[in-house]
């Protein structure tokens, strides 16, 4: 939790406070952001694609093939489909965080296929080669996208789908596979830093900088209402969860990794990592965690089919 500045003393109210620590123009600056955020709900300010894609899988010594996909809005999507090695034991659609494209992010899954999985790599909307911009809601119908592609891919028959997302692509799969949750096939997700809601981790990051600290609360009043994870999961009780979360993570709060845990009513795995905020497959014991539990949650096999009816 952030310490806040030393107490004020009674009578002092937050205007007066402002006044004599800032400027006038930066308080009319503050406020003026507030008011163009409330308009406008602010997704965009989660976002931070960048175009240029920095390495193909063939410089990792990894086969793929470039997939074009279409949003029901028009948007034009492009994604990287990975092979497993040999006989594939599942497909896991991939969806990574708020920065960058699936180029950079690729190292956190390039081992999968020599572990027996095939993977779909998704670059929502405005990032790498997707068209568009990236905003809520419109980033679901990418989601969307991905999950019908592989539900009607050849490759992908009678396999075992998992999503696994990292940071803001945790956060939005907890919430987007509320919409999955009579897509046939789909065993289990696995959320990697996930944050528990906009406004939550809007208002954590204001708080971290002296200047944004006074307003940290109404910043997180004013992003967007909706779509938060917290109460997305509470709707998952079907679908196992793997949870991963760095107690050294600086970009979400550690916290937020019991608050999902403990409104998810189904399967739950908790995971307490090291290091850097989503490095944690750089580490072998994540990897092998992970592996088990997707050997755990096949549920197209006849055997566990049953336990996720």
């Amino acid at each position: 939790m952030n310490t806040p500045p030393p107490e004020r003393k009674s009578g002092i109210t937050i205007p007066v406070v402002l006044a004599r620590v800032f400027p006038t123009v930066t308080i009319r600056a503050m406020v003026a952001t507030l008011f163009a955020i409330s308009l406008t709900g602010c997704s965009g300010l989660f976002f931070f694609p960048a175009k240029e894609l920095s390495r193909t899988p063939t410089e990792l010594g990894l086969e793929y093939e470039g997939i074009e996909l279409t949003a029901a809005d028009g948007t034009g999507l492009h994604a990287w489909w990975l092979p497993a090695v040999e006989q594939s034991r599942g497909t896991i659609l991939f969806l990574h965080g708020n920065a960058e494209n699936i180029s950079t992010h690729i190292h956190n899954v390039r081992w999968l296929p020599a572990r027996g999985y095939q993977v779909l790599l998704l670059d929502y909307r405005g990032y790498g080669r997707s068209a568009g911009k990236p905003r809520l809601p419109d980033i679901f119908l990418d989601i969307d996208a991905a999950v019908s592609w592989l539900a009607e891919a050849p490759e992908t028959a009678g396999q075992p789908l998992f999503i696994l997302g990292q940071s803001i692509g945790a956060s939005l799969m907890l919430y987007a596979a509320t919409g999955y949750l009579d897509q046939p096939g789909l065993c289990g997700l696995i959320s990697d830093a996930a944050f528990t809601g906009y406004g939550d981790i809007g208002q954590h990051v204001a708080a971290q900088s002296w200047l944004t600290w006074p307003i940290q609360y109404p910043f997180g009043w004013a992003l967007i209402d909706g779509y938060d994870p917290i109460a997305a999961v509470a709707q998952l009780e079907l679908l196992p969860i793997l949870f991963f979360h760095s107690r050294d993570d600086e970009i979400i709060p550690f916290a937020s990794l019991d608050e999902l845990v403990g409104q998810h009513p189904g399967a739950s795995q908790r995971v307490e990592t090291n290091g850097p905020h989503t490095a944690t497959f750089n580490m072998q014991v994540n990897r092998q965690i992970l592996l088990e539990f997707l050997a755990n949650n096949r549920c197209t096999d006849d055997n566990n089919a049953a336990a996720h009816k």
